[in-house]
């Protein structure tokens, strides 16, 4: 009865501390619900069979060299060129080689580089540093004499289409920008509806969302609250932005409204928006080829330019759907944040091995433990110990692996939820053996004190460090809606 009620409370407590997240169904603009066919001369045949040659540069960048490919037609005179920037991750040049090398065979310069690895890792992202790389690279690529300075320009995806419209609005040498599965909100929007699309794929239940939005909002890093549109309201350049419509990674609607809201805010009409059937976030169809059409609209625009950067039809394509709104999630408090957290699982490690080494300083130090009542009360409480700390352990360790798991299945989601509910039942589990544990181990101190038990300092310190620590334990829990109703 005592855990039941100390389980409702935890409950409550984790209703009330955390501030509230609940995205609203998304209120498209009329123009997105029904969009116009793809224009056909966009999508025209393009006869990628010319004769390239490749060619290995390097260029001086700010504390470091990027490593860079250059593709270009065997045929005379000047091309237009591009210039590819990375997503997120390493990103590695060899990721483009198949679109690099087609569009150099269609006619079209191409460059792609190694994304630095000094200044730039998973906590800090820097992307205006970022930008200033890709104008190097841009500037590099101009310097040739088969390129048309007049039609040289930027190739962003994911995460690199925030960086090109940084690079867009410092410098009037960007001729053009492509953005792919661009998101044009804060990359903590991003992630939160990209992670409820992955979660509603895999059937989870509703406390696994809220434990994962409540875990990113303790989350500090300095770009995830990045504002995308100041960049695109000074961008002056003719755009290209593509979208797929089975892209589980972005919410491409809201995506959209924000370009067009800001190249119109910067007084830019020269946008063109087309949505791709079924291509997912790498333009590809189920992560195989690429999505019919979007090789031939991005070289026909870009060799048509500029004829092709005031399109009669500015969005077209398929029409897309999503069905709720990309929301920011809300700052962590401060008892919340990253540090209180990681302080409170220091505290709890402390209060587990706090009792065995009082104990073993005691027995150095050629002392004993008094003989008469502990040598029948404390080895059971010793032993409840024990097996609180393996609880806590477990829990934190298979929070932890749960976490991989949702990683692991938002590639491959096929037969996922099973495994996904299995998870999550195997963390409820835990969390509750642990708070019927406190309650025990809790009510059987007392009542060995009851009969006479008089603790010894050492058993002092491991009756406040597990069970203070178990307490700790269970309100970081409670907050991350382990006991949360329903489940």
């Amino acid at each position: 009865m005592a855990a039941g009620l100390v389980m409702v409370a935890l409950a409550t407590l984790g209703y009330t501390l955390p501030p509230p997240f609940d995205p609203s169904p998304l209120r498209a603009d009329p123009v997105f619900r029904t969009l116009p066919a793809q224009p056909a001369a966009e999508v025209r045949p393009v006869a990628a069979t010319g004769r390239i040659r490749t060619e290995d540069i390097t260029v001086q960048a700010r504390g470091t060299t990027l490593e860079a490919t250059v593709r270009a037609p065997l045929a005379p005179g000047r091309h237009p060129a591009l210039v590819f920037v990375q997503g997120a991750g390493p990103g590695v040049r060899d990721e483009f080689t198949t679109q690099a090398e087609w569009l150099a065979r269609a006619g079209i310069v191409t460059l792609v580089y190694d994304k630095r690895t000094s200044g730039y890792d998973f906590r800090h992202r820097d992307f205006g540093l970022l930008a200033d790389d890709a104008l190097r690279v841009l500037a590099e690529l101009r310097r040739r004499p088969d390129v048309d300075p007049a039609r040289a320009g930027l190739w962003g995806v994911s995460e690199g289409s925030w960086v090109v419209p940084i690079a867009a609005a410092r410098s009037g040498d960007v001729s053009f920008a492509v953005l792919v599965s661009a998101p044009n909100v804060s990359p903590m929007r991003q992630v939160s509806w990209a992670l409820g699309e992955q979660l509603d794929r895999l059937h989870a239940p509703a406390g696994v969302r809220e434990l994962l939005i409540r875990a990113m909002g303790a989350v500090d890093m300095n770009f995830l609250r990045h504002d995308a549109e100041p960049a695109l309201r000074g961008t002056r350049q003719p755009v290209l932005a593509l979208y797929g419509t089975r892209d589980p990674s972005i919410p491409f609607v809201e995506s959209s409204q924000a370009l067009t809201r800001a190249l119109s805010e910067g007084g830019n009409p020269a946008y063109t928006i087309r949505y791709l059937d079924g291509a997912d976030h790498g333009m590809r169809l189920h992560g195989g080829p690429f999505a019919p059409g979007y090789l031939e609209t991005l070289a026909n625009w870009v060799t048509g330019l500029p004829g092709t950067a005031r399109p009669a039809v500015p969005i077209a394509g398929a029409t897309p759907v999503q069905r709720f709104e990309a929301s920011e999630v809300p700052a962590a408090p401060w008892y919340a944040g990253g540090a209180v957290l990681g302080l409170t699982l220091c505290l709890a490690a402390v209060g587990y091995v706090a009792g065995p080494v009082a104990a073993m300083v005691v027995r150095l130090r050629g002392r004993h433990l008094p003989a008469a009542a502990n040598a029948r009360l404390w080895p059971p409480i010793r032993l409840r110990f024990r097996r609180m700390a393996w609880t806590g352990l477990g829990l934190l360790v298979s929070v932890l692996a749960f976490i991989v798991l949702l990683v692991l299945f938002s590639v491959n989601q096929a037969g996922a939820w099973p495994a996904v509910l299995a998870g999550w039942l195997v963390i409820k589990v835990l969390a509750v053996l642990m708070l019927v544990q406190e309650v025990t181990a809790t009510a059987a101190v007392v009542a060995a004190l009851r009969e006479g038990w008089r603790p010894s300092r050492p058993q002092h310190v491991a009756i406040a460090g597990v069970l203070g620590g178990t307490g700790l334990l269970l309100v970081a829990a409670a907050y991350y809606s382990l006991f949360a109703f329903p489940w």
